[in-house]
């Protein structure tokens, strides 16, 4: 009985794989009639696009969305995450002692239609104890905000400038070119100075560290990265990666340039 079903089975296929070999020749023939130089034309165009398609993908992959906002403490970074991410100043909250992290859609583009890219946006402490978190995070930086409290900024001009210093000669930062926004936080307060003010202060703070520390970074020494001209005033212009200053104020939610300097490192 099973002998027999196989014999069904095998009439039945029977015509099928006849039809397969005449469809088969056919193709043969047509193949046999196309110019070898037009077949290795179109193997070559096939493996051309392939392995581009593969660089392209391989490429979408290493772009980061990371934006890492960093500074002294008290300078309100927490207080510009939260605006970032829902809106909020959470009534000008706190210190943070741990970096606060999140992966979002920035509060001001939550109703534009279309795809929107996240943005993973880090926190990190500004004490200097729990500085060495940052190292954690600016190799695989998009961008990085220096968060200056612009009210009390006299007395931490020292601090600020030491602290950036830091960060403008370590080798993640100036290998990669990762822009940097020094971001005047606190502007809507009478007693705040202006970007320009600030800047000014930090390039000829800096002009000082260029020299006692014989231009090299304590927080990165093994780098030996320098900063500026020799023989020039420094200025911020003079850097490998491009810095560039602005004004916020994160308790009322004036924060449109960091969301700008956000959105021209993390495309939507």
């Amino acid at each position: 009985m099973d002998a027999d079903k196989i014999e069904l089975v095998k009439a039945q296929i029977e015509p099928f794989l006849r039809q397969s070999e005449v469809y088969i020749g056919r193709i043969e023939d047509f193949v046999r009639q196309i110019p070898p130089n037009q077949i290795y034309i179109a193997v070559g165009a096939v493996l051309f696009t392939t392995f581009l398609l593969l660089i392209i993908r391989a490429f979408k992959h290493t772009i980061s969305n990371t934006i890492v906002l960093t500074g002294l403490s008290g300078g309100g970074k927490t207080v510009l995450f939260y605006q970032l991410r829902d809106g909020s100043s959470h009534q000008g909250t706190v210190t943070s002692m741990e970096p606060n992290e999140g992966l979002f859609v920035l509060n001001s583009e939550t109703s534009k239609k279309g795809k929107i890219k996240a943005v993973h946006l880090v926190d990190v402490p500004g004490h200097s104890r729990l500085r060495p978190k940052l190292d954690e995070y600016l190799p695989r930086a998009a961008g990085i905000v220096f968060v200056v409290d612009a009210v009390e900024f006299l007395p931490n001009c020292r601090a600020v400038s030491e602290y950036l210093y830091d960060i403008l000669t370590k080798a993640s930062v100036v290998k990669s070119k990762i822009p940097l926004l020094i971001l005047c936080n606190k502007v809507d307060k009478v007693t705040a100075h202006t970007k320009e003010f600030i800047r000014k202060q930090l390039e000829k703070e800096i002009d000082k560290l260029r020299t006692s520390r014989k231009a090299v970074s304590d927080a990165d020494i093994s780098n030996e990265f320098t900063l500026g001209v020799t023989g020039e005033a420094f200025s911020f212009s003079q850097c490998v990666n491009k810095v560039t200053v602005a004004e916020a104020s994160g308790l009322t939610g004036e924060i449109l340039p960091l969301e700008q300097f956000i959105r021209e490192r993390v495309k939507p």
